[in-house]
């Protein structure tokens, strides 16, 4: 602020220095008094936006790479279709109920896993001293307050939690596809264009409950990079980042997404040579 007079031109000097010996140090004295109470470090503080940001920028990454990248998700969806067209065309669709069936079980046995680990993480709210006394005996480990392990089990839990949703939402959406399986027509011919698109839905629908338990088993990564933050934060960041190596490594890059390609392919040359000889009878 700009004075006209000189008197007023000293007062605000003063002001100023008085605010620059007093109030400057009493507001760094504020924060680092406050800083000592707080139940996480800046380093864990770190951590935890590094394993969010992982995770969700993963998520978005993967979302984003499948629509023009040969991947998992992708391949499998093009499998799916070939699947249902085929199955439209059978008379007994036994086979497709087992598999479908199978899939299921493989879903449930995570869901009821998830709530087994739920319990065990409620239980462990109630020994916290038994928890801290645990980490503290580790080698190398971080001590930590009895709040920071109850932020750590409460992110444990949230993790869980998100992934029971998903593999429950899974298996609900794998038992819709075993009713548009058994409503759907027989195709003897395999030309109806009508039941080719309706197994194309059903190819939807059995996609959208695989990605759901693909992202009850991302979840399941995830949770053991945040165990190592009962360890040292330090061990949480690298763990974030080298479970989105993995991930990406598995969905993008692995043997198996090589071969269910090139599968596919395989898939997709001998359903076009059928075509014509179906036109021709």
């Amino acid at each position: 602020m700009i004075f006209s007079d000189e008197k007023s031109i000293i007062t605000d000097i003063v002001l100023q220095s008085l605010v620059n010996k007093l109030l400057l140090p009493c507001s760094f004295y504020y924060f680092y008094s406050m800083s000592s109470y707080m139940p996480l470090s800046i380093i864990d503080v770190l951590a935890l936006l590094t394993f969010f940001l992982s995770w969700s920028g993963y998520t978005w990454f993967a979302r984003r790479k499948a629509k023009s990248t040969d991947c998992i998700a992708r391949s499998l969806h093009q499998h799916r279709i070939h699947w249902m067209y085929e199955t439209i065309t059978r008379e007994i669709r036994v086979g497709e109920a087992a598999l479908l069936s199978n899939l299921e079980r493989n879903i449930a046995f995570f869901a009821s896993s998830t709530l087994l680990i739920l319990a065990g993480l409620l239980t462990l709210f109630a020994k916290i001293d038994t928890l801290a006394s645990v980490i503290s005996s580790m080698p190398y480990a971080d001590h930590v307050s009895h709040l920071a392990i109850q932020i750590k089990l409460s992110l444990l839990a949230f993790i869980f939690v998100l992934s029971f949703f998903q593999f429950t939402w899974s298996m609900r959406q794998y038992g819709f596809v075993n009713v548009m399986v058994g409503a759907a027509p027989i195709d003897t011919s395999g030309l109806n264009e009508n039941l080719k698109a309706y197994a194309k839905q059903m190819a939807i629908v059995q996609d959208q409950a695989a990605h759901s338990y693909n992202y009850g088993l991302r979840s399941y990564y995830f949770a053991l990079a945040a165990m190592c933050w009962f360890f040292h934060p330090i061990l949480f960041i690298l763990m974030s980042i080298w479970v989105v190596y993995t991930l990406y490594t598995r969905e993008f890059n692995s043997k198996a997404v090589k071969a269910i390609t090139a599968g596919q392919k395989y898939l997709q040359l001998e359903r076009e040579s059928k075509i014509p000889s179906k036109d021709i009878g």
